[in-house]
């Protein structure tokens, strides 16, 4: 049994990704706070916990018993890039004025606060100057750092901010952030296939299909100028990008018309947004050629779509629209309606008003009409990738992106390739993983050993309520190394203790595989 050095309470628990980290490095959990039905059962059930302990919704909880360290998965939404990005303007975004209300009142020596990385982006710059300000006004000194989770341990680019605090000045001098690991674990050493050579002793890379995979190929960023993965989107290109004309058949007139939207979508002239739809007529300015029934035909094919752009405002009585019409068309100028431009518009996010549901009331209405046809890529979602897939990473790839709580349409390639150019390698993957079905998605083990839980760690059957879980997770390893530097300050001695000197290495999380790693600190 570990004998105990600090205590801690747990906020926005999840999974118990604090938790872990925090107990193997001498922490006792006091209370954690989580209101999802699955993660407290997830983190009563790995950590033979009585749900007694859920102190439940933070918004109700009015002090919290003492402890000596506070920690806090805030929720991250109202700050992501994969969000709308309202800040403090969505409601989710309050809950880091109940978090520091909470620190103040129950005053711990210290406290680890998580959140996305679009918190330090520059549009949210006082978004998290207000934060550090409160954290002030609460009495700690506090600083943040970015750190991404491939750094610390496990492979998947996870770039997360940290906000650290102490109590005293002397321990938030002394607290050093330890360095990134020097050898890291890879990708392939979470889907077991790296394997040893018994005759010769010599480490071999294979596949799954027990094919040898050049060594070479082993990297963050391709040595050897091939990427590690394949993007499926139309609204990209390079050359591991697989576009919807590569795998529908199509003519090569039809691919040249839709490298040609893809080429001039972005340029400011035909519209406001980094990617506009282009109507017949901007075709033709870039080549005269075109017809509409050649556009017509890529309809039909689902590579392109039509889009109602522009719309011509007619006569109406106010008395007949509801707040949300009102609204759209006081944005609009000079009787004209255009889509795009409404995007544009920060207070239609903050008021949650639909542009497509309120133009198809306007509609409705006749009190719009459509002036202006242009024509897009059907598929305009790059998350969504195509018929399903956005990425397929190589055997050879050092890590997996980030895993979120509404999962990915992200695989793994079966079977690894040796190609002579890009061409061929492009040629080699659409024949011998796409169109073979040698690809397939993260099994849950391997998103637990991805988030640097263990891979017999218990979560729900269902692929889309684990994949919440582990989502929403912070990376074990990173913790881990946190902890370890906050308790060098000796913030959780007194005058009877002598230093802490051990758990100075950090821990490996990535249990049941017979791997392991050391940092430099």
């Amino acid at each position: 049994m570990r004998k105990t050095e600090f205590t801690f309470i747990d906020l926005f628990a999840g999974i118990g990704g604090f938790k872990m980290a925090l107990s193997d490095n001498g922490g006792e959990c006091i209370n954690f706070s989580e209101i999802n039905k699955d993660a407290i059962e997830a983190y009563c059930e790995n950590y033979k916990i009585p749900k007694e302990e859920n102190l439940g919704d933070i918004t109700k909880i009015k002090e919290l018993p003492k402890h000596d360290i506070l920690t806090a998965g805030v929720p991250c939404q109202s700050w992501s890039i994969a969000g709308k990005n309202l800040g403090f303007d969505d409601d989710r975004g309050q809950l880091w004025n109940d978090t520091i209300y909470l620190l103040k009142q129950s005053k711990p020596k210290a406290f680890i606060f998580e959140n996305v990385k679009g918190l330090v982006d520059p549009r949210n710059k006082e978004a998290l100057k207000y934060i550090l300000e409160r954290i002030k006004q609460a009495g700690y000194f506090a600083n943040y750092y970015v750190i991404n989770s491939f750094d610390y341990g496990v492979p998947q680019n996870r770039v997360r901010i940290y906000i650290i605090g102490f109590k005293e000045k002397e321990h938030f001098d002394n607290f050093n952030l330890p360095k990134p690991l020097e050898n890291k674990i890879k990708l392939a050493d979470i889907l077991g296939i790296k394997i040893q050579n018994e005759e010769k002793n010599i480490p071999e890379q294979k596949d799954l299909f027990g094919n040898l995979i050049a060594t070479k190929q082993m990297s963050l960023s391709s040595k050897n100028g091939f990427n590690d993965y394949f993007l499926f989107n139309d609204l990209r290109n390079g050359h591991t990008t697989i576009h919807s004309w590569d795998i529908i058949d199509t003519t090569q007139r039809q691919k040249e018309i839709c490298l040609l939207l893809l080429k001039n979508r972005r340029k400011s002239q035909f519209g406001p947004l980094d990617g506009n739809p282009l109507s017949l007529n901007q075709f033709k300015q870039l080549d005269s050629s075109i017809t509409k029934k050649e556009l017509s035909e890529l309809v039909k094919l689902e590579i392109l779509k039509k889009v109602d752009y522009s719309f011509e405002i007619l006569d109406f009585e106010e008395s007949t629209l509801n707040e949300n019409e009102l609204e759209i068309l006081n944005l609009c100028s000079s009787n004209i309606l255009v889509t795009d431009r409404l995007k544009t518009e920060r207070i239609l996010k903050v008021k949650k008003i639909s542009i497509s549901d309120t133009i198809n009331s306007l509609l409705e209405k006749e009190i719009i009409k459509c002036n202006e046809e242009r024509y897009d890529f059907k598929n305009t979602k790059i998350s969504s990738g195509l018929n399903g897939v956005n990425r397929v990473f190589m055997p050879t790839s050092d890590l997996f992106p980030t895993l979120v709580a509404s999962d990915t349409n992200d695989y793994v390639s079966l079977k690894s390739l040796n190609p002579i150019d890009h061409e061929d390698y492009r040629n080699k993957f659409l024949k011998e993983v796409y169109f073979s079905e040698n690809y397939r998605k993260i099994t849950k083990e391997e998103a637990c050993q991805i988030q640097g839980f263990p891979k017999d760690f218990i979560l729900p059957e269902s692929r889309a309520r684990w994949m919440k879980l582990i989502g929403n997770s912070v990376s074990v390893p990173v913790i881990d190394i946190l902890i370890k530097g906050i308790i060098k300050t000796g913030v959780f001695e007194n005058e009877k203790t002598e230093r802490i000197k051990k758990y100075e290495t950090p821990t490996m999380y990535i249990k049941n595989s017979g791997l392991s790693a050391q940092a430099k600190v």
